[in-house]
């Protein structure tokens, strides 16, 4: 049932104007029908059929024209009321009960209210003249109705307003979700960016320094020995000056400018990360599996940051705040996983949002960018799973051979 009336309402929506031709017409169809059913009887029949035609006629242009449909259908039902000669005529009042509900709903709320109440205190004031009795109970009865039908058009007002202002609510924070996401998103990439700064500027820095220091121990060596170190410090000079320059295009006026001389963490200040988190009320079961070998710069950079990040949200997040953290040396590759041990019998939506965070994101975006596979997500058994692999060595560290000299 309840769905055959969301049928109907969406039905009613698509179509309004044949809807309200359809109401027009049965109006005016059991107002005839209730009027006239007796052949006998007084009054101009044809005046009547005119004025019902034109006060129910006029319902199918409510919707555009609110205050001429009311305009139009009280003064002919009236006229319908004195012409017909017969008793039995009242349902020509749908007419202007319909269109006061019309004025209601579509007219601004003041006027609206304000015309309504006086078209009915109108059309009462007229019926009792014709009644005779000011107070008479089909009188009474109308003007019960013209307040309800105000009443009911004036909370379809409020109604369709609140609709409307929940609707533009949710736009707006939708709008503000995605704003927010790529402002996070771009200080994830900028942080990114940082890191690459510190650690490969921190290697040219040593190559520029350690080719210095060449150059002065081979005097007694051969002019191109001395040419081919002189290149690789001007090379490695260049190379530092361009990757500072592209990273301050990505820094904001007022950033701190991190310091190239002071290598980014890694995975040799995990013992300080567990023993901070520890000490915060975090309890992390560390193992480590395998022959613990050195990675590349840029993954052991990126495999503290997975592990900071992963554990940073167990304990934001964890409803018993306990973690397992194992890292498991391969020979080409290293996979870390972080399971948060709270108490849950199956994933919950709490989880499945904290699977689409922006600190996720982060991480997911450092290990693809490396080469790497990430996953991160509820699991059957009630845990969150931060899972991370990562190469060795993702970018080819091996030096090449010198060219030789004809």
């Amino acid at each position: 049932m309840t769905a055959v009336l969301a049928h109907l309402r969406s039905a009613v929506r698509r179509h309004a104007h044949l809807a309200d031709a359809v109401i027009a017409v049965a109006v005016f169809a059991a107002t005839l029908v209730t009027a006239f059913a007796e052949r006998s009887g007084g009054g101009d029949r044809t005046v009547a059929i005119v004025a019902a035609a034109v006060g129910c006629g006029v319902l199918g242009w409510r919707r555009r024209r609110p205050l001429v449909a009311l305009a139009v259908s009280a003064p002919a039902a009236e006229v319908f009321l004195a012409k017909s000669g017969s008793g039995s005529g009242e349902l020509i009042l749908l007419a202007p009960l319909i269109a006061l509900y019309t004025v209601a709903d579509l007219v601004e709320r003041r006027p609206g209210l304000v015309l309504g109440a006086g078209a009915v205190a109108a059309l009462a004031l007229v019926h009792a003249v014709h009644k005779p009795a000011l107070l008479g109970p089909q009188n009474l009865a109308f003007i019960a109705l013209g307040g309800l039908a105000i009443a009911a058009g004036d909370s379809s007002r409020n109604r369709r307003a609140y609709l409307t202002e929940v609707e533009a609510r949710a736009a707006r924070a939708e709008q503000e979700r995605e704003e927010d996401a790529r402002r996070r998103i771009a200080e994830e990439r900028l942080r990114i960016a940082r890191d690459l700064h510190d650690a490969v500027g921190h290697q040219l820095a040593l190559i520029s320094v350690q080719s210095n220091v060449a150059g002065q121990a081979l005097d007694a060596d051969t002019a191109a020995a001395r040419e081919a170190l002189d290149h690789v410090k001007s090379a490695s000079r260049r190379a530092l000056g361009e990757l500072r320059d592209t990273v301050s295009l990505l820094r904001r006026p007022g950033d701190d400018v991190a310091p190239t001389a002071i290598p980014a963490p890694g995975l040799d200040g995990l013992a300080d990360l567990v023993a901070s988190l520890t000490a915060s009320g975090l309890d992390i079961d560390h193992r480590t599996e395998g022959t613990v070998t050195p990675l590349a710069p840029a993954a052991d950079l990126t495999a503290y940051r997975v592990v900071q990040e992963s554990l940073t949200n167990v304990y934001k997040h964890s409803d018993a705040r306990r973690a397992r953290l194992t890292l498991t040396y391969d020979s080409d590759e290293l996979r870390i996983t972080v399971d948060d041990l709270g108490a849950r019998s199956a994933p919950s939506r709490q989880d499945q949002k904290r699977a689409d965070r922006h600190g996720i994101l982060g991480m997911r975006e450092r290990v693809l960018a490396l080469g790497g596979r990430f996953t991160a997500g509820p699991r059957t058994d009630g845990t969150f799973q931060v899972a991370a692999v990562l190469p060795r060595k993702p970018l080819d560290l091996a030096p090449t051979p010198p060219e030789t000299c004809p």
